[in-house]
């Protein structure tokens, strides 16, 4: 489900934050600034993602790229597939995860099947990718376990 302050989320990948954050929250302070100050960052992110979190629901079965979706792309290049889930990294199994601010969700997010579109990498290269296929999350693992 798109929201305008929302993340997208599973339901998993909400209980492992709130893991890592009781985690945080109980372990001893550290001894150095430096490791305090990204402690305490990663506290206050935590916190930002779970308060904007949209847990549980899909987005609608439209076909369209939006978080909570799991698309599979093809690389224009070289004609290769992939299948990821779009959404909060976390780990999934054999499902790879894409955050939609990530440079290939920005630039999927929006899009139908058979739609192009591109992104740079890192190394400025710009990489094309066509939409084949966007199934919100519940119902690629219900195909998953049939």
């Amino acid at each position: 489900m798109t929201e305008p302050n929302g993340v997208w989320m599973t339901q998993d990948a909400r209980d492992r934050l709130e893991a890592e954050l009781a985690e945080l929250r109980t372990a001893p302070e550290p001894d150095e600034y430096d490791e305090r100050q990204a402690r305490q960052a990663r506290v206050h992110q935590i916190h930002e993602l779970l308060a904007s979190a949209v847990v549980g629901e899909d987005p609608p079965d439209d076909g369209v790229a939006e978080p909570g979706m799991v698309l599979t792309v093809r690389y224009d290049d070289g004609g290769d597939t992939e299948t990821f889930l779009l959404g909060v990294r976390d780990d999934h199994g054999d499902l790879e995860v894409y955050s939609s601010e990530s440079p290939l969700g920005r630039a999927i997010v929006g899009a139908k099947p058979g739609e192009q579109r591109s992104y740079q990498v890192p190394s400025g290269a710009t990489v094309a990718v066509t939409l084949v296929d966007a199934v919100p999350y519940g119902v690629h693992q219900t195909r998953d376990s049939a």
